[in-house]
């Protein structure tokens, strides 16, 4: 255990962007060697909740494949919450502790090839969220009857916010058991399918079938009501559920009609819901909204665009409820292709953001999706580059979004086809199902799609801040160009309109002169794709 400490206090500080980490950091961000020789199989995640005392308690089972022969395994789980005992085949197990990391020392020999199980049992007041789902925790709230009203959400922070578990996204369990003991009267509503209800208790017992990442889990009680509907969908019936307060239930049955057409948009674009097996709920929530698996959480006041609010200024945005366009378009690009690590975060939110425009596309037509990217467009800052830092749990910039979304309509300009367009976003959901990947990868199918080298254009727009700047000037029938302000060997072909006639260039950093027919004062550069203009 001691070797492991000064291991790891080799990058208790890293200094990048003005940035200081720390061991805790290092190990929550990494695959320690505690964390990588041991593959998650299943959890059984059992837990009494108390609203009243703020308080829960109970049990996770974690059953695991073992890899490589070692002794020691991490679980984490952060404070006030308190491991109160591990053990392994009925014996109890010594555990180090080291704040959020929590090293099990185990006894019985890990034979390569085997599954073994511990069961961790832990208590204590869970860290209340101040302002979720930005700041996590357990959300303590009332309906409006006076009635508990409880969820999570935990999303950055970790799931060791609230439960016993391997806390690092590069991993998924298998599948996975949750059984909530919740207050008499009120319902639990988790991932998965409900598998039973023990009425005695009132325990809740639902069991998600397919791979789930940490933070997609959730628990949210309420006084629900629950209506549905079947989808017929790419891979057959659908069961789409929904789950709301009993005061709500007749807006919801009206509003939640963005459910159906969201799930026609999105399988049309990226391919079949990913999780047929495991249903699609919608689950109204005290907080806006977040994007757990089998179960989107639901809180934006059953208004069209973001609380009622455009975010892109074009109009567009009120056509549809953002949060269940949003989150429920997380189910292709953060539940079924999820990042290893935290610095790649743009794949969940930068695909994500971008799906808003497609739905408008499908819906509506391609004017608005070109409207509406252009109009979030005006929300970029470019402060910080959109990769973060590897392996210490760090998010890039949040123009993930905004400008993530910019990246991919600047992309689908290149491809210039919309079928083939379609078939690679197809493809990522095919080839990465149910999988983790890093922004190299993604880079790579998307490359390969294009059948173009990507990497100097996803170097220029992930890793630095620099937008490109097509420069030109204009002499006679000619006009000469190029690229500025942008890593080496950057280069894409962008589309310019001459008498409102489409031409394709393909400027470099060097300068270019090319003969144009038509009156080259009228020349403006496509704004779909996202460069700025200099002449």
């Amino acid at each position: 255990m001691k070797k492991l400490l000064v291991a790891l206090t080799l990058g208790i500080f890293s200094f990048s962007q003005a940035q200081t980490f720390t061991e805790q950091d290092t190990l929550r961000g990494s695959i320690t060697p505690e964390r990588v020789w041991w593959d998650l199989n299943y959890y059984h995640l059992d837990i009494d909740v108390n609203p009243t005392e703020k308080f829960i308690g109970g049990t996770n089972t974690i059953r695991y494949k073992v890899l490589e022969p070692h002794q020691i395994l991490q679980v984490d789980l952060q404070p006030p919450l308190t491991i109160e005992m591990v053990t392994q085949d009925g014996k109890d197990l010594e555990v180090v502790h080291n704040v959020n990391a929590h090293f099990v020392q185990l006894t019985k020999p890990q034979i390569k090839g085997e599954f073994n199980e511990i069961i961790v049992t832990y208590s204590g007041h869970p860290k209340e969220a101040v302002r979720a789902p930005w700041d996590g925790g357990f959300s303590w709230k009332k309906d409006a009857n006076g009635k508990d009203f409880v969820a999570t959400s935990c999303q950055g922070l970790g799931a060791s916010v609230w439960w016993p578990n391997k806390d690092h996204m590069y991993d998924e369990v298998d599948s996975m058991l949750i059984s909530v003991k919740a207050p008499k009267g009120l319902m639990n509503v988790s991932n998965g399918r409900l598998r039973s209800v023990d009425k005695e208790t009132n325990t809740y017992n639902w069991f998600v079938s397919n791979p789930i990442n940490n933070y997609g889990v959730n628990v949210n009680i309420g006084d629900y009501a629950h209506f549905n509907e079947i989808y017929q969908g790419e891979k057959g019936a659908l069961d789409m559920d929904y789950y709301v307060l009993k005061d709500n239930l007749e807006k919801a049955k009206e509003h939640f009609k963005d459910a159906p057409k969201m799930m026609a948009a999105f399988e049309h674009w990226f391919g079949p819901y990913p999780f047929y097996e495991d249903s699609f709920k919608l689950v109204e929530v005290p907080y806006l909204g977040m994007e757990h698996q089998s179960s989107v959480t639901y809180g934006n006041q059953y208004l069209k665009g973001y609380l009622g609010k455009d975010l892109s200024g074009s109009g567009w945005g009120l056509k549809f409820d953002f949060i269940i366009i949003h989150e429920a378009g997380h189910e292709w690009f953060a539940n079924n292709i999820t990042y290893k690590d935290a610095a790649d975060m743009w794949i969940h939110e930068g695909f994500t953001c971008y799906s808003e425009s497609l739905f408008l596309d499908y819906h509506y037509g391609t004017v608005a999706a070109n409207a509406y990217v252009q109009g979030i467009r005006n929300n970029i800052r470019n402060d910080k580059p959109i990769i973060g830092i590897y392996n210490v749990n760090h998010e890039g910039s949040g123009d993930m979004y905004y400008k993530g979304s910019n990246i991919l309509h600047t992309l689908r300009q290149i491809v210039n086809d919309d079928r083939k367009w379609r078939t690679i976003l197809r493809g990522l959901n095919s080839e990465f199902y149910h999988k983790t990947v890093t922004t190299n990868e993604i880079e790579d199918v998307i490359g390969l799609g294009l059948n173009r080298d990507l990497k100097p254009f996803f170097d220029q727009y992930l890793r630095t801040v620099n937008i490109p700047v097509f420069e030109y000037k204009i002499k006679g029938k000619k006009v000469t160009y190029r690229f500025t302000n942008t890593v080496d060997n950057f280069t894409i072909p962008i589309r310019v309109y001459i008498d409102d006639k489409p031409i394709w260039l393909e400027p470099t950093t060097d300068w270019q002169t090319q003969k144009l027919h038509g009156n080259l004062k009228t020349l403006q550069v496509d704004p779909n794709f996202y460069i700025e203009t200099k002449n």
